[in-house]
């Protein structure tokens, strides 16, 4: 009877109404995939009649689909909020343990310095060097250290990138002879707590081609120590053969704790303009306090630290399944993964087909509002339709009925 069909298109067109409504609700949910309602025609098998059908009995609602397009990308300048461009979820473990999937890249710090999203998932990751080189491809919670500064380094190495004016008289030999200090520089290191160690550089010319070098170390004067010297090639380079010594420093806290540093001049050169320092380097460094994060499009996150280092703290990782349209809403912004779905394929940003993630930003809803409203009234004019039916079958009926 047409109350059976009637009934069927009132309730899928109701479906189709309550998923509208909540993709309509969503607009602007940050990581939201809209659904849609997918609709199947049913039909009564005939028993007498093998591969026969009878007559339609109505509709059913299939499934709901959800829409896995790319959201609009909005700047937010929060540097905990990621987006991402392009395929992938991220991987989150919730409080209680299970695994979830997001879009949703609204992340924070909680007190223990990890990354969590609203619902307290940790967000997953993979663990690198201080320069940003994975190690491993097992993913872990990624932590960032604000418990305290890091510690300090001591400095290993030191290097000096200078010219040395080629056409200054030899020392001794200038009338007036040269003051001692006119070619000279200086710079900072560290011991291994941290302690500022002022280190000078002062340069004499001894004969054609070259140069003693002095050093001072924690205030000493230069001209106390013992000097070694730089051998330079015809045309103004460093001869390679020069044998450079280790510098001795002493922590000011203690002059008795000493360490050896590599010296390295390779870069200085003899030409004839004036003296001139173009670089120095060392390697050690105060402890610092985190100050900000930057995380690159391949999901490596950066920590500066007061000190001005920067010093990678993580890579995130990306999932994503054979079949998206498997996975399971719960909730949140997250996805958790169900037989459908298949096992998670996990990757880094930019590897495979995952997608790159952009820092400071998030990802839109994917609901075209426009789209929704016209959708709304369809289905709103698909339920009067289907109770029109229903009124007109009642009156059919009732004809029947009044039938003398």
């Amino acid at each position: 009877m047409a109350f059976q069909q009637g009934l069927s298109g009132l309730n899928s067109a109701s479906r189709n109404l309550d998923v509208i409504g909540h993709n309509i609700a969503n607009a602007n949910t940050v990581g939201m995939k809209a659904s849609r309602a997918e609709f199947g025609e049913i039909y009564a098998s005939s028993i007498n009649a093998a591969g026969s059908t009878n007559a339609g009995i109505g509709v059913q609602v299939s499934a709901v689909a959800q829409q896995f397009t790319q959201g609009n990308i909005s700047v937010t300048g929060n540097s905990l909020d990621v987006a991402i461009n392009g395929n992938g979820f991220f991987e989150l473990t919730m409080p209680d343990g299970s695994l979830a999937y997001s879009r949703a890249g609204m992340f924070k710090l909680n007190r223990d310095g990890e990354i969590v999203n609203n619902l307290g998932g940790q967000l997953m990751g993979y663990p690198t060097d201080a320069a940003g080189v994975r190690q491993g491809f097992e993913s872990v919670p990624l932590t960032l250290p604000t418990g305290g500064p890091i510690p300090a380094r001591a400095t290993t190495a030191m290097g000096a990138e200078v010219n040395l004016d080629a056409r200054a008289p030899i020392a001794a030999a200038a009338v007036p002879p040269t003051p001692f200090g006119t070619y000279g520089t200086s710079l900072i290191a560290y011991d291994q707590q941290g302690l500022e160690i002022p280190v000078s550089l002062v340069f004499e010319k001894t004969a054609n081609n070259q140069w003693n070098v002095y050093t001072g170390v924690n205030g000493a004067d230069p001209a106390a120590s013992v000097p070694f010297a730089l051998n330079f090639l015809p045309d103004g380079s460093l001869d390679p053969a020069t044998v450079i010594p280790q510098l001795q420093l002493a922590s000011p806290n203690d002059p008795a704790q000493t360490f050896m540093v590599d010296l390295d001049f390779g870069d200085t050169t003899q030409f004839g303009v004036d003296f001139a320092v173009n670089n120095l380097t060392q390697d050690g460094y105060r402890p610092g306090e985190l100050t900000s994060l930057n995380i690159s499009d391949d999901g490596v996150i950066m920590a500066q630290y007061s000190n001005g280092q920067s010093q990678a703290a993580g890579q995130i990782a990306l999932v994503n399944f054979r079949n998206v349209q498997g996975l399971q809403p719960n909730g949140g912004g997250n996805w958790t993964q169900t037989f459908a779905s298949g096992e998670p394929v996990r990757g880094a940003p930019g590897e495979g087909n995952m997608g790159l993630l952009r820092s400071g930003a998030v990802e839109d809803s994917n609901v075209d509002l426009t789209a929704e409203l016209v959708n709304m009234m369809t289905a709103q004019r698909a339920y009067q339709a289907n109770a029109q039916t229903i009124k007109t079958q009642d009156q059919v009926l009732s004809t029947l009925l009044n039938m003398r």
